[in-house]
């Protein structure tokens, strides 16, 4: 059903005598959406506060009892009535007058529903869905009662036991979910959730799926700024929960509020003033939703609607990325104009010195530029944002830089932005004017089509795993509407923090349909190319798989999936669903990030701290020994996509399958395709690769060797099967000062130097939050002039880059499309027993394989500080010449032309110290 209230004008400088007019009809609408006297909605619209208190109810108690559907709940650990005189009953008051209390009879309850012991069948999908809660005593409301539990569901609720007298013996509130989703299936279906303004007459319908509110009203405000003009009350469909009202005007340009009057748990009856989940934009620091078309003109840059990515892309295993934040883009970029540093309009600029380098990368073979989140993020303010004053002549290991930054961390211009606010909306603080909802539309669109006309698809990185914050804090949303619905709880009813953050709930219905409606949403309306995952192993794999499905359907393109599918938390092994985790998306095809090849070419684990950041060291960076060999065996895994039944023959002389490789007890092949893998050894993460060298290679390595160390890593990507994935920067020798965690260490600590003058190593201790513990070891090297490097070595890192990426691009056979190919075409020689461990060898075979290029490859990777040899019988008579790319003129090594031979008499190689070099045999 379709409200359609008046509309009530309450703007400034009407007459006195209006005003009173306006005032009455004001109050006869807010007592259509009021349950308490005085509580003027119309107020509300306006109010300082962002929620009122209608009814308090401080009853707190543990949500330890689960609905399974409308009909079931399950108590955990309630094993069975210790008497059978014992009842159990629901007991609810919709104003939160309940009084429970241990040993007393209950008071102030609008009613109860008794309940009988649970004999209803449940589903096998039901059962697979709640097998994480245990086992306890099951209860089913009686049938005829069941049309009572949609309001009840809207009220205060408390399951209690009561002994023959009445007496209550337990209580504990109810988890309600799983009653929500059984109730409200048809919500699925809704399709326009949020607001729509029609396209031929005049008229704004507001959506909002809110199925626990006792009343909502939506307020129109004519600016971000100004009081509201109108108050819409909407009406509830009881089939979908949706609540909906319709205007008889074009909204567009205009924005607006939500008031929900909604009971939560241990507070009260609120009126929660609230922005819109499907919020398309919104005002400065988003605290009113934007009404437009996206397909009105001031959301549209010029041409927009011939926009199309470049046709680089057939398959995942053919991207290559290259990841990057928006501010760090171009806030240390001179030649973009001022106003356009750090915003999305920098990557309009395409002769600045920033965008010629996304060039140069495009037209080696860069794929997709990897945009860290986009969406609304909250921890910036998006006006009058800070900036920390720091003197670039303070010493390398000075602690005055972090203490500068600190000080305005939380209210300056940066942050990485894994912090969801609005999952479907533009993020402000990168936008020219946040305060007008039509410009961050149209300008991220506009570096969206600058990113496709310089030849680069445009990936986004989402964040669907958590919330900026929960409850009822000023800038959560979901939780204000939909209170425990939309969040993953534990045993207690507690919101789930295992992600650093407030876990959603991805498995409930309504939070997997928002997930795909919002990167539908990316892709349709942003021509977003590809999509990563941030935590992805928080969400169902058959969520993503759906999402797949949809993303072909309603776009007509594929578009790569690719995410972190780390294994832990609450979800841990599959602990509530099958995850999106790296052991358990065989045969998606949705890629997963490579840790193994991570930690075997830099050394260590993420986590570590202190001495064993210099001890640890990886395959490039000095290991030796059994930890060298076992380093180039699982670096061999990385090459051959880790796919699970690729056999190699280990250090140890064994014949073994990649899933029987041991990596910290998992398997170091978990991939069924190679698709399923994304090859990286540096994203925003961690410390940079330059940077964990700079703890593992030797004090005195000269700034040349170091940059060649550096690229020895992104070689290895560069040759591995899988997609490739690289940070900003990685080209440049980029340093955060040797930062663990940059992601609110400001602009100091995250700069890029696109005039290839400075690498920003020993610019200050990093922040002392993450990098304290570590001091003791990091300024040493902060201060050590050898560390860092000038122009030349950084030119030179570029420009090497640039050539793994052109040989990468060059043949099919370094991104094959399955592990059927992968197994008859990649063999590595000088593997098992004597092998040379500082010495990588790999050969594929491209007879027969369309765009091949070659008949063959051969690849070596010497990782020691001296030329190395090798003979190869199997490789005698051959026509082996260097790569083009490496032979040319204008190749970046000229070592490699130099100094690499192949004698074909012999099959001997000879390859430089710390080089890649790629031999081919002609067609």
């Amino acid at each position: 059903m379709v409200s359609n209230d008046p509309q009530f004008d309450v703007s400034a400088g009407l007459t006195s005598i209006r005003l009173r007019a306006i005032k009455f009809a004001a109050l006869l609408a807010s007592a259509l959406l009021c349950v308490t006297a005085g509580a003027n909605p119309g107020d509300d619209c306006n109010a300082q506060s962002f929620q009122r208190v209608l009814q308090p109810a401080a009853l707190s108690i543990p949500a330890q009892a689960v609905w399974l559907n409308r009909q079931s709940l399950v108590w955990p650990g309630l094993v069975g009535p210790e008497a059978e005189t014992d009842v159990f009953r629901l007991v609810y008051a919709n104003r939160g007058t309940l009084r429970v209390a241990i040993g007393a009879t209950i008071a102030g309850a609008d009613g109860a529903l008794t309940l009988m012991p649970g004999t209803s069948v449940l589903s096998e999908t039901l059962k697979t869905r709640f097998n994480y809660v245990p086992s306890g005593a099951r209860f089913d409301v009686a049938s005829a009662d069941l049309n009572k539990i949609p309001a009840l569901l809207t009220a205060q609720v408390v399951l209690v036991r009561e002994d023959q007298r009445g007496k209550v013996v337990q209580m504990t509130r109810v988890q309600v979910a799983g009653a929500l989703d059984d109730l409200y299936q048809a919500a699925a279906q809704v399709s326009d959730l949020g607001v729509t303004v029609a396209v031929d007459h005049p008229q704004t319908v507001f959506n909002i799926w809110a199925p626990t509110a006792q009343k909502v009203a939506v307020c129109i405000y004519p600016t971000g700024r100004s009081a509201a003009s109108q108050i819409l009350t909407l009406a509830r469909n009881a089939s979908t929960g949706v609540w909906t009202s319709q205007s008889k005007h074009n909204l567009s340009g205009q924005y607006y509020r939500y008031l929900v009057d909604v009971f939560v748990p241990g507070i009260g009856l609120l009126r929660n003033r609230v922005t819109d989940p499907y919020s398309v934009s919104l005002n400065a620091d988003s605290q009113r939703s934007y009404i437009t078309r996206l397909d009105a003109s001031d959301t549209e840059p010029a041409g927009w609607h011939t926009d199309a990515a470049p046709d680089k892309v057939k398959v995942s295993t053919d991207m290559n990325v290259y990841e990057l934040h928006v501010r760090d883009f171009s806030i240390n970029d001179d030649s973009v104009s001022s106003k356009h540093r750090g915003k999305y309009l920098a990557f309009t600029e395409f002769n600045s010195n920033g965008m010629q380098h996304l060039a140069a990368l495009a037209k080696a073979g860069i794929t997709d530029i990897h945009l860290l989140p986009v969406f609304d993020f909250a921890s910036v303010p998006e006006h009058h944002c800070r900036t920390p004053q720091i003197d670039p002549n303070w010493p390398a290991d000075s602690l005055r830089q972090q203490a500068a930054a600190m000080l305005v961390a939380e209210t300056d211009c940066f942050n990485w932005g894994y912090d969801p606010y609005h999952y479907s909306a533009p993020e402000g603080s990168y936008a020219t004017d946040p305060e007008a909802g039509a410009v961050r539309v149209r300008e991220l669109r506009s570096m969206v089509a600058a990113l496709h006309q310089t030849g680069l698809r445009a990936g986004m990185d989402v964040v669907y795993n958590h919330t900026f914050i929960s409850g009822q804090n000023e800038k959560s949303v979901l939780d204000r509407i939909v209170p425990g619905y939309y969040h993953r709880l534990n045993a207690d009813g507690v919101i789930e923090r295992s992600t650093c953050c407030d876990n959603t709930a991805t498995e409930n219905l309504m939070m997997g349909k928002l997930l795909t409606d919002s990167v539908l949403h990316w892709a349709i309306q942003y021509h977003i190319d590809s999509f990563r995952f941030d935590l992805m192993a928080h969400q169902p794999r058959a969520l993503m798989e759906r999402l797949q499905r949809q993303l072909l359907s309603q776009t007509g393109r594929r578009i790569q999936l690719i995410g972190e599918g780390w294994n832990f938390g609450e979800v841990e092994n599959g602990a509530r669903f099958v995850q999106a985790s790296q052991l358990s998306l065989s045969g998606s095809g949705i890629g997963t990030f490579n840790d193994r090849l991570r930690d075997a070419v830099r050394g260590g684990r993420s986590g570590d701290a202190g001495a064993d950041l210099i001890r640890r060291k990886g395959y490039i960076n000095g290991a030796t020994g059994l930890e060298l060999l076992r380093a180039a065996d699982l670096v061999r895994v990385g090459l051959a996509g880790s796919v699970r039944d690729y056999s190699l023959l280990t250090h140890d002389g064994k014949c073994t399958l990649l899933a029987d490789i041991d990596y910290n007890g998992q398997p170091a092949g978990y991939a069924s395709q190679p698709a399923e893998v994304v090859n990286y050894v540096e994203n925003h993460d961690n410390q940079t690769l330059f940077d964990i060298n700079a703890y593992k290679l030797p004090p005195d390595t000269a700034p040349i060797d170091r940059a060649r160390v550096q690229m020895l890593g992104a070689a290895l990507v560069a040759l591995s099967q899988g997609v490739a994935y690289y940070h900003a920067g990685i080209d440049i020798l980029r340093s955060k000062s040797m930062d663990a965690n940059s992601f609110n260490s400001g602009d100091w600590f995250n700069r890029l130097d696109w005039r290839y003058h400075d690498n920003y190593f020993g610019t200050g201790l990093p922040p002392a939050p993450d990098n304290a513990k570590n001091y003791a070891w990091i300024a040493p090297l902060l201060s050590n002039p050898m560390v860092r490097p000038g122009t030349d070595e950084i030119r030179l890192s570029r420009d090497l880059f640039r050539d793994l990426i052109r040989i990468r691009s060059s043949s099919s056979l370094f991104h094959l499309v399955s592990a059927d190919e992968i197994r008859q075409r990649l063999v590595f020689e000088n593997v098992g027993i004597g092998q040379i461990g500082s010495l990588m060898v790999g050969h594929l075979d491209g007879t027969h394989y369309p765009g091949a290029g070659f008949a063959a490859v051969l690849y070596l990777v010497n990782v020691s500080n001296s030329p190395q040899q090798i003979v190869l019988d199997q490789e005698k008579n051959r026509q082996y010449v260097l790569h083009p790319v490496q032979s040319s003129a204008y190749a970046a090594d000229q070592r490699i032309a130099k100094e690499a031979r192949y004698e074909p008499a012999l099959g001997k190689f000879t390859v430089p110290p710390v080089s890649a070099v790629v031999f081919v045999e002609p067609l």
